[in-house]
């Protein structure tokens, strides 16, 4: 009988898949390679095979995710429909591919909370400044697009970006500590009070689209 062949892309992924459940169960710094092994249910040796570090398994973990982000941003800057759906979209993406990552976003939390961010001898993970930074000028950029368009107030831009950032990151806090926080349940929410201000067709609060793409609250 020939050997069982083993699914690399899959045994990578199961491998950090319950990496990042031990470290946001356990936290990084208290999760050994060996506990890693231990519960994927394989040899020391063989997370060693994907690997080469316990910080190897943060930045892989983390790469998966910066990856999800940035396609939530390839698609806000998707010229195909207005700039205030867009924008509306981008709030909704980046809640769902959060709620969708729950260990992974309680480890990024984690690690930012404790000075882990990147840089110093802190293992390498997403750099949150750069992360926001590049969310704020995606969001002023569409705002600015939406007045451009007739369906933005003129002048708003990048301070209204920063509050829309902050609702996102608020709202995933207290999912975190708070279990009966519903995050994506949220996002109309978020969409309604932080863009109805700004947005002339931005969704209130919970409210369905009318059918072609826009909420049907007025600023």
């Amino acid at each position: 009988m020939s050997p069982r062949r083993v699914d690399r892309a899959a045994r990578r992924e199961h491998i950090l898949a319950v990496a990042v459940r031990l470290f946001a169960e356990r936290g990084f710094s208290a999760t050994r390679i060996e506990d890693v092994a231990a519960a994927a249910g394989i040899a020391k040796g063989s997370v060693y095979l994907y690997f080469e570090s316990r910080d190897a398994l943060l930045v892989g973990a983390f790469d998966r995710l910066g990856e999800r982000s940035a396609r939530v941003l390839r698609l806000a800057r998707d010229p195909g429909r207005t700039a205030a759906e867009r924008l509306e979209e981008l709030v909704r993406g980046a809640l769902t591919m959060l709620a969708d990552e729950p260990d992974l976003t309680r480890v990024m939390v984690d690690l930012w909370a404790a000075g882990r961010h990147g840089g110093g001898t802190a293992p390498p993970t997403l750099d949150m400044a750069k992360v926001y930074g590049e969310y704020r000028r995606v969001i002023a950029d569409l705002l600015r697009q939406a007045a451009a368009e007739g369906d933005a107030r003129p002048g708003a831009g990048e301070a209204e970006a920063a509050v829309v950032v902050g609702a996102v990151e608020g709202c995933l806090v207290q999912w975190l500590m708070d279990p009966e926080v519903d995050l994506v349940a949220l996002a109309d929410t978020v969409v309604g009070v932080c863009l109805r201000g700004v947005l002339r067709h931005a969704s209130p609060s919970g409210a369905q689209g009318t059918g072609d793409g826009r909420g049907s609250g007025t600023a």
